[in-house]
């Protein structure tokens, strides 16, 4: 009898070990692409040497100015990438009395990324048992370096968080909630109806934001808020057992760096 129950115990431990999922993602943020600021190049270089990622995400400021050519340039280079990638808006991105609005930015990245079809404005997509939402607080009209989030992109969070109880969510975003460094002209509009929706999602493992400039992390309410600088620095981020209930985050801060 004991040599059953010693069996089973092993059998126990070694599926739980078997079943346990990581899964690896990269974030680039604030590459701020245009003619005379190419560095998207360098960083994907890195990042198509990494192991084991499963997709990429810009987090937003994609490119220096709201302008065709620039847009174009930025998705020439995110197209070298091996692995899916994923795009947030930032400040930068869009304006639309440039002509330049959301509407025209999402219509040249499905021309010319050919496997784009995500709309920007606040969506989802799943990976090993994960949901990753991409929320977008940045404004066309009258940009500006304070996001704000909504109260209709609250409800649409709201409504599509409450879709996966049981699964475990990563979002991504330009602007933090908790700001990595004090610059008021950087600050998130109102934060406090968004953080209260989160702590009252449990399925929420981490939020992950660049446009400070700066590389912090900080657990809030269980949560992990993962602030990261702009490239040619970029985040590598492990998601370790990553559909269990208390999965942990490894994410290393890396340079990419000419040859």
């Amino acid at each position: 009898m004991k040599k059953v129950l010693s069996f089973l115990f092993v059998y126990l431990m070694f599926s739980s070990i078997v079943m346990a999922k990581d899964i690896r993602f990269v974030q680039i943020t604030d590459v701020r692409y245009s003619d005379s600021n190419n560095n998207l190049t360098t960083v994907v270089n890195a990042v198509n040497s990494e192991k084991n990622v499963k997709f990429v995400i810009f987090t937003g400021d994609n490119i220096e100015r709201p302008a065709k050519e620039n847009l174009e340039g930025f998705i020439k280079e995110a197209n070298r990438l091996k692995v899916p990638y994923y795009i947030a808006y930032g400040d930068k991105d869009v304006n639309k009395y440039k002509d330049f609005g959301k509407k025209e930015y999402t219509k040249l990245l499905r021309k010319k990324a050919k496997k784009y079809k995500q709309d920007l404005t606040n969506y989802t997509f799943e990976k090993e048992g994960v949901v990753f939402f991409v929320v977008d607080g940045s404004k066309e009209v009258i940009p500006s370096t304070n996001g704000y989030y909504k109260a209709d992109v609250l409800d649409w969070l709201d409504a599509n968080l409450a879709l996966y109880p049981k699964k475990n969510v990563v979002i991504f975003q330009h602007f933090p909630l908790i700001s990595p460094t004090e610059n008021e002209n950087y600050y998130t509009f109102k934060p406090e109806s968004y953080l209260k929706l989160i702590n009252d999602h449990k399925n929420i493992k981490a939020v992950v934001s660049g446009h400070f400039g700066v590389n912090k992390e900080e657990t809030v309410n269980e949560v992990m808020h993962i602030s990261t600088a702009p490239a040619p620095f970029y985040r590598v981020i492990d998601m370790m057992d990553c559909t269990s209930k208390k999965p942990e985050f490894w994410a290393q801060i890396k340079e990419a760096k000419k040859d």
